[in-house]
Formats: structure tokens, sequence, C-alpha cells
């Protein structure tokens, strides 16, 4: 199962991180900081959420 997990990690992660960042300029906060930021929060997010949806595939 780890394997699968990291290769929906490498997914997950980036479009979460994705996520946060378009979310982040379209509130008006184009800076660097709230961009890493909302990027650094997606990052974290996709931990519990490649768990759960690795656990469900395998």
């Amino acid at each position: 199962m780890s394997r699968l997990a990291f290769i929906l990690f490498s997914l997950i992660s980036t479009t979460l991180a994705g996520i946060g960042i378009v979310v982040a300029l379209v509130t008006g906060n184009d800076t660097l900081q709230p961009i890493l930021i909302a990027a650094a929060i997606g990052f974290v997010l996709s931990v519990p959420v490649t768990w759960i949806v690795a656990k469900q595939l395998a």
C-alpha cells in the first residue's frame, strides 16, 4: 500500500496546493506570503486525504 500511497500523494498534494493557490489569488491575496501559506496548507491537508484514498483503494 505504501507504493500506492506515494503515487497518490504526488497527485493529491499538487492538486490541493494548486487549489489553495487559486483560492488565495481569487480572494485578492496576491503577495508571496499568502500564496505560500495556501500552498503549505494544501500540502499538509494532502497527507490525511492520501491516507484515506489509499486505504479505500487497497
